[in-house]
């Protein structure tokens, strides 16, 4: 005969603190039970340490005499798989082989070394998040949030965060955004993706990309089955008067504000004739507002979205200015483009958690986000000038380039040097990334600029116990 039976789920609850399975099966219930907690052990199911319930409590839960139970223990703990302590109850012990079991395999090799420094960009500075303000906001927004507040709600976002992000925006951006029109997504990615399949599904074929910038932007455009041919950065930013010359393109991704990774703003000039483009095609401007919140040197350069709301598609996001691990970002698009992208979320995502966009909306409206955005501009350019004036003492032949704005910086380094560099600093225990990482090859041609070798470095990144470290390893491998 065979018994099958299973702890309960509130009975478990009150002796492990979680849901415990065993199934008993075999020729009588003590050597079902012996078994299937014997298997429990082998297989780390019941971790060592673990404290099993009482002989009365276990039998009450699978409908069992209490001697049975006390049975399998008492055969258990003889084997080596459970300890019983007066005092500390039975518990199962250390894990032990089972004898005649085969040998265990050869333990794996050690992953690689993480790098004792970083300057990597992509991130700020993690450990200045405001825990202690957005603790507070999370308190206020959880303790007046609507019981509807739980559900999925509109698959715009929550009206809270879209009404705050509106009036942000507007305000410190000069965007002309509307709640209503304002879509809240889960990171800049996530965006741009949902807005690559609104343009694939409006017959968009091609969207032009910067020649420098992350390869992932131009994976999420190609994941929608859309091409994207290069236009040239130089030192006034992508050159848009080439937009007019390239065939078959309805979009073009720009990050005008603060051009990553080289960190130019596009040129006034250029502006507008990318809006000029928009305008006289038909196509429409994505706009990345890169960094747009920190530039140090003058007022920030409003948003390209200004200009002409019905051509160009806005993206922000908490990211830089807060923490990427929160993945709020918000886009702004036009009203044609609207439905499409709506329509592209039904479908692929919901939205993101009620609870953060309630926490950021009130951290937006109570003030906080501008105080914490001021405090990280003064200390990422106290950063910046830091990491100039070291190159300047210890490598004076390094220009610094892109400093105006954003966490990074471009090292400009000798021809031919940026990979040597770059495999010198992993060798003292400093990630870095060459400029070359960030280049992009279209159709047979590296549309890098030529013989240009330089490092890309985020200054903002490092912690402030790593920093003078980092600032002298990096000091350290130049040329």
């Amino acid at each position: 005969m065979t018994d099958s039976r299973a702890i309960s789920s509130a009975a478990a609850a009150s002796t492990f603190g979680w849901d415990l399975h065993l199934e008993l099966s075999g020729p009588g219930l003590r050597a079902g039970l012996t078994g299937a907690l014997r298997e429990a052990v082998r297989t780390g199911r019941l971790a060592p340490g673990t404290r099993l319930p009482s002989s009365r409590s276990l039998a009450a839960d699978l409908g069992i005499a209490r001697n049975t139970v006390a049975e399998s223990y008492t055969e258990l703990v003889a084997e080596g798989w459970l300890t019983a302590r007066q005092g500390s109850g039975t518990r199962v012990a250390g894990r032990v082989r089972a004898r005649g079991a085969a040998p265990s395999a050869p333990p794996a090799r050690p992953a690689r070394t993480r790098p004792a420094y970083s300057l990597v960009p992509g991130s700020p500075n993690l450990a200045e998040f405001p825990r202690k303000q957005w603790l507070t906001a999370a308190r206020r927004a959880l303790t007046a949030a609507p019981y509807e507040a739980f559900g999925l709600g509109d698959a715009r976002g929550r009206v809270e965060l879209r009404t705050a992000v509106a009036d942000y925006l507007a305000r410190a951006r000069g965007v002309y955004a509307a709640p209503e029109r304002v879509v809240i997504c889960s990171g800049f990615h996530h965006g741009l993706a949902l807005v690559a399949r609104a343009l694939a599904a409006g017959r968009v074929r091609a969207v032009a990309v910067e020649s420098y910038g992350f390869d992932v932007y131009r994976d999420r455009l190609a994941d929608a089955g859309l091409r994207t041919p290069p236009l040239y950065v130089d030192e006034r930013g992508a050159r848009t008067e080439d937009l007019a010359r390239l065939r078959g393109i309805g979009a073009v991704l720009l990050t005008p504000a603060h051009q990553f990774p080289t960190g130019v703003a596009l040129h006034p000039e250029r502006r507008a004739a990318a809006v000029d483009w928009a305008r006289a095609t038909g196509g429409l401007i994505l706009e990345d507002d890169y960094d747009g919140e920190f530039r140090y040197d003058r007022q920030p350069v409003g948003a390209l979205q200004g200009l002409d709301p019905e051509r160009v598609v806005y993206f922000g996001t908490a990211s830089k200015s807060l923490a990427p691990g929160l993945r709020l970002a918000w886009i702004v698009p036009p009203a044609e483009l609207f439905p499409r992208i709506m329509a592209a979320k039904g479908a692929f995502d919901w939205t993101s958690s009620s609870l953060e966009q309630l926490t950021l909306a009130d951290f937006i409206a109570s003030g906080a986000y501008d105080r914490h955005v001021r405090s990280m501009r003064l200390r990422y350019r106290r950063r910046r000038d830091q990491l100039v004036t070291a190159l300047a003492e210890r490598a004076p032949d390094i220009r610094v380039t892109g400093l105006a704005a954003g966490l990074q910086a471009v090292l400009e380094l000798p021809p031919g040097t940026e990979q040597s560099v770059v495999r010198a600093a992993a060798g003292r225990g400093l990630a870095v990334s060459g400029l070359a990482e960030f280049g992009y090859a279209a159709g047979g041609v590296d549309w890098r600029l030529p013989e240009r070798a330089a490092l890309v470095v985020n200054y903002a990144a490092p912690s402030d116990s790593s920093w003078a470290g980092t600032l002298d390893t990096l000091c350290g491998v130049m040329p």
